[in-house]
């Protein structure tokens, strides 16, 4: 009897813990879908969101541009390359060992302590200084390889030749397979977007016709030497692919800018040319000439056509970090009617005068260093033409800055007008006692692929 009431007993408490059991589980289902579902609205609850947002954006995109956020930037462009910039100058210096092997001159110390400089040519194109500082030359295109020296048909030019890399229509990055002598038969008539870049090699543009840049734009000419150039013309010469025509008698300049804009002249050897080293003349702009190196010849640059040509109002140019040595005689440079920022380059010769002008120009000359010659009616650096009524003393032409030794001295001229100077200024003068340092390497460079420039 005892023992069927504890089998009782006992069936009960198991039936009891299954029903139990069985409600645990149950209890469990429900919690497990209820997170379940929860999760599930949470999810559908962020994709609805997601699926707003992108709606959203889709309907901002399809804005008539009416409704724009208060914190927009009127001129993005503008916003992005100032960041750009600024990134560059940060991280390039510090790549390029800028505090190890810098020289103050600020072209340099963008790209020679570069080893592998030779890699990154076109890297050049970012170190411009001065009103010419935009010229980006061949950047964005690709290389062309110089393999032949010959100049031998100036309308039918043979590929592998200057005069062919030259003329054509696309940007390039001119380069040298080596060493050579170039003797041009017509004048080599630029396309736009062109960079010549001789680093590396020694080349030189000689004996015959040289350089014309002629209604183009954005031009780097770098490493060259250039000398004994000659008047050549009375001949078809071919400028483009699709052009080619009939040029008069060239002066024979070692580089003729001639209505252009966006030029850059930089570390070259220039000397002995038939009429100047550097012209720039008929409503050319946005020019810098830097870091060359100008001997033996008698009028070195000319900056503006005519006393009555207006267009040249609007010239600007930068004349910077440059060696005018042994041999020279006058115009370094010669202006009229724009705007001249003289800076910072080293002046150790002249026979008649500097600098000179006529026609209103108006020059910065500032951080200069003058040595003037032991002829004792040769030390003034400036000369006036024209103006004889003193008009020239409304000319604005100032000296700020200028180292001026044996003698040397500077008329200056004009009211000073701060805007006036402003539109011939480019960049920051350095001290003048630096001008040595700066320009101890001016003209072409002896370069050599895996060491620093």
């Amino acid at each position: 009897m005892i023992l069927r009431k504890r089998e009782s007993a006992m069936g009960i408490s198991q039936r009891f813990f299954s029903l139990f059991t069985l409600l645990l589980i149950i209890l469990f289902v429900c919690v497990s879908a209820s997170a379940q579902k929860t999760e599930l609205n949470s999810r559908l609850a962020e994709g609805n969101k997601l699926q707003d947002l992108k709606n959203s954006s889709m309907a901002d995109k399809l804005d008539d541009g009416n409704r724009r956020n208060k914190h927009a930037v009127e001129n993005p462009e503008e916003i992005a390359s100032m960041v750009d910039m600024s990134i560059r100058n940060s991280t390039d210096r510090r790549n390029l060992g800028y505090f190890s092997c810098g020289t103050g001159n600020p072209i340099d110390d963008c790209w020679r302590c570069d080893r592998l400089w030779y890699h990154r040519r076109r890297r050049l194109a970012n170190c411009g200084i001065g009103f010419g500082r935009n010229a980006i030359g061949g950047r964005d295109g690709r290389y062309y390889v110089v393999t032949d020296s010959g100049d031998d048909d100036p309308v039918n030019p043979k590929p592998g030749t200057l005069r062919h890399a030259v003329i054509q229509d696309r940007p390039l990055w001119i380069v040298f397979k080596r060493d050579m002598v170039i003797t041009l038969k017509q004048e080599l008539i630029m396309n736009s977007f062109k960079t010549i870049d001789a680093r590396g090699v020694n080349v030189h543009i000689a004996y015959g016709a040289c350089i014309t840049i002629q209604f183009v734009t954005n031009i780097i000419i770098h490493g060259l030497h250039i000398h004994d150039c000659k008047p050549t013309g009375n001949a078809m010469v071919r400028s483009s692919p699709s052009h080619y025509g009939w040029r008069t008698m060239a002066d024979g300049d070692g580089i003729s800018i001639f209505g252009a804009s966006h030029i850059w002249i930089d570390h070259n050897s220039l000397s002995n040319c038939a009429d100047g080293l550097i012209d720039a003349i008929m409503g050319s702009t946005a020019i810098t000439i830097s870091n060359n190196y100008f001997t033996h010849h008698n009028e070195v640059m000319l900056l503006g056509h005519s006393d009555s040509y207006m267009r040249d109002k609007q010239m600007q140019v930068t004349i910077a970090y440059n060696h005018f040595g042994e041999g020279l005689i006058q115009r370094m440079p010669r202006c009229r009617h724009g705007y001249f920022h003289v800076v910072n380059n080293d002046y150790t010769h002249w026979e008649m005068y500097a600098i000179g002008g006529s026609a209103d120009p108006t020059i910065n000359s500032q951080g200069n260093r003058f040595l003037a010659p032991n002829n004792p009616f040769a030390k003034e650096v400036t000369k006036r033409e024209g103006g004889w009524n003193g008009e020239w003393k409304q000319w604005n032409w100032r000296s700020e800055g200028d180292l001026l030794l044996n003698g040397a001295y500077f008329t200056p001229s004009g009211v000073g007008a701060a805007a006036s100077y402003a539109r011939a200024s480019s960049l920051g003068a350095k001290s003048s006692t630096l001008v040595g340092i700066i320009t101890s390497n001016a003209g072409a460079l002896a370069c050599r692929n895996g060491r620093m420039c």
